[in-house]
């Protein structure tokens, strides 16, 4: 009994994590991410770490996390808060989705000027 569920239990464990890394390679941003790779281009180390931009930072993240109608892409994309300014980088599902990523963070106190330079999967 004891071997049977272990067998049970070792064969699941294998098909999630094949089932895991198909899922992880239809999620991969590397290419989109290149990039962020040259130099000149604004990335999150460039980020200030001043009061008011780390607080319009977690704003801008809070909004866009509490969209619960976006996609784990669009929740997850990376963005720079500088002076008023927020950059935004990454994939997202759709035009559509790119456009409401930009709506919500124009929407957050602090926020004076959005450059979107968010990616549409195709």
């Amino acid at each position: 009994m004891i071997l049977r569920s272990a067998a049970l239990f070792l064969a699941t464990a294998l098909a999630v994590t094949s089932a895991f890394a198909q899922d992880a390679s239809r999620v991969d941003n590397t290419k989109i991410n290149e990039r962020d790779r040259h130099g000149g281009q604004t990335t999150a180390f460039d980020q200030p770490n001043d009061a008011e931009d780390i607080k319009v930072a977690a704003a801008v993240r809070k909004a866009i996390v509490g969209d619960s109608s976006l996609s784990m892409s669009a929740h997850n994309v990376k963005f720079i808060a500088s002076d008023g300014t927020v950059i935004l980088r990454g994939p997202v599902k759709d035009d559509a989705e790119k456009a409401r990523v930009e709506s919500i963070v124009k929407g957050v106190p602090g926020v004076a000027n959005v450059q979107n330079q968010l990616d549409t999967k195709h």
